[in-house]
């Protein structure tokens, strides 16, 4: 295996004993950092400092990272023009973000013998926000809500 020794200098190319009784001699731990090179390669380093190395650059990683959030929007099928384009905009600016927006319409009572209606209300919602997302999952009946997800552009 090759091997580098705790100051990062090439020792060479030895074999497993020869290693670790260097690494016994420093009073570190010999560690595999690359087990698929041939030969694989070792370092002499401290191991719980190598360990908190690793968790650090993932934690580090992680922060530039952009999590898929989704983000939802609730309407009824007699939603009033005013609120409708509240909603509309309250969608846009959740796109813009780079989120997801699930739209759900909730039908109560007597509502379920008019699924058209909300019907035609998520199709206007899909035709106002357009130019922001597009429509990912199509608009589907569960019970007594009917849903669509748009995703970003």
């Amino acid at each position: 295996m090759r091997v580098i020794g705790s100051d990062g200098s090439q020792l060479g190319v030895m074999s497993v004993q020869r290693a670790m009784e260097i690494a016994g001699g420093e009073d570190l731990d010999l560690v595999e950092v690359a087990p698929a090179a041939n030969p694989p390669v070792c370092r002499i380093i401290e191991f719980s400092k190598f360990k908190y190395d690793l968790e650090k650059k993932e934690r580090e990683s992680k922060k530039h990272q952009k999590q898929g959030r989704l983000k939802e929007i609730r309407l009824k099928p007699n939603i009033d023009e005013h609120d409708f384009a509240t909603k509309v905009k309250q969608a846009q600016s959740f796109l813009k973000k780079k989120d997801k927006v699930r739209v759900n319409l909730f039908f109560r009572g007597r509502q379920m013998e008019h699924v058209d209606l909300g019907r035609k209300v998520l199709d206007k919602f899909i035709v106002d926000t357009q130019g922001d997302g597009q429509v990912e999952k199509a608009p589907s009946m569960e019970g007594r809500i009917m849903s669509f997800v748009i995703a970003p552009k």
